[in-house]
C-alpha cells in the first residue's frame, strides 16, 4: 500500500481533525514535485509533529483524494503569492466512524 506521510504543526493538524481545513499546502519545490507529480497513493497519514510509534491520538489516516497546484498567499509562506501543492485532506461523511474520537475515523 502506498502511503503519503505528512508531519504537521499542531494547529494545522487540529484544524484538519476538526474538519475546518480541507487542504494541506506544500511549497512547490523539487522535493515535493518528486513526491507528488505523477504519483498516486492509497492513503495519506497526517501526523501531529513526530508522534511516538503507536500514538494513534496524533495520527490520522485518510483516503488519498489527490493534489493540485494553486497560487496562494499564506502567513506560513510570507506576504507574497507563492505556488503550492494543495493536498486534499477534506473530511467526508464516509471518512467518519460512529464512536470514533473526532470527526472521522482514525485508522492509526
Amino acid at each position: 500500500m502506498r502511503k503519503l506521510i505528512l508531519h504537521l504543526k499542531g494547529e494545522y493538524f487540529d484544524e484538519i481533525k476538526a474538519g475546518r481545513k480541507p487542504k494541506e499546502y506544500r511549497l512547490v519545490t523539487p522535493y515535493w514535485e518528486k513526491r507528488l507529480v505523477g504519483r498516486s497513493y492509497d492513503c495519506i497519514e497526517l501526523a501531529r509533529g513526530y508522534p511516538k510509534r503507536g500514538d494513534t491520538e496524533n495520527r490520522l489516516t485518510l483516503p488519498w483524494k489527490g493534489v493540485q497546484r494553486e497560487t496562494i498567499i499564506h502567513r506560513h509562506f510570507g506576504p507574497h503569492h507563492v505556488e503550492v501543492f494543495a493536498i486534499n485532506v477534506a473530511v467526508e461523511p464516509k471518512d467518519r466512524s460512529p464512536g470514533a474520537a473526532g470527526p472521522f475515523h482514525n485508522e492509526g
